[in-house]
């Protein structure tokens, strides 16, 4: 019973998994650290207003509403997706692209499947039908050396 319970937790997927949240976690604090300290007060001297609207309330029928946390809480949310977006996900997107660019060859479809098939490409390998002379292909198959 506890054999297979620790071959549960040992498995690739359970410990990559729980690393990611752990990082995950510390990214957040960070990246909340500086949405705090950094860019809600330059929004509060943008606006001529205090970084800070927790404080902020409306009162109805002896009720407050204290809609300034609600407000925090959105700008908060949108600088740190901000944050996440120009720092993280654009450079990240910029280096698999380089990365992959090297293998990313010219895409065209195959006009009897549909499926997807580098342009220089003589025969489907989906479907195998002949491509040379087609429009959008090679006018004639490469010679085939037999063995």
């Amino acid at each position: 019973m506890f054999k297979g319970f620790r071959n549960f937790l040992l498995r690739g997927n359970v410990v990559d998994l729980a690393v990611g949240i752990v990082i995950g976690a510390a990214f957040t604090a960070v990246v909340t650290g500086f949405v705090t300290a950094f860019l809600t007060p330059l929004i509060g001297v943008a606006t001529g207003a205090v970084g800070d609207f927790s404080k902020q309330t409306f009162t109805v029928a002896d009720t407050d509403f204290p809609y300034g946390a609600f407000l925090n809480a959105l700008i908060s949310f949108v600088l740190v997706a901000a944050v996440i977006y120009f720092v993280v996900v654009m450079p990240v997107t910029r280096l698999q692209a380089r990365l992959d660019g090297d293998k990313a060859a010219v895409k065209t479809k195959c006009p009897d499947c549909l499926s997807s098939i580098p342009s220089a490409a003589v025969r489907c390998a989906h479907c195998t039908s002949e491509l040379a002379g087609r429009p959008g292909f090679p006018a004639q198959a490469r010679a085939t050396v037999a063995p």
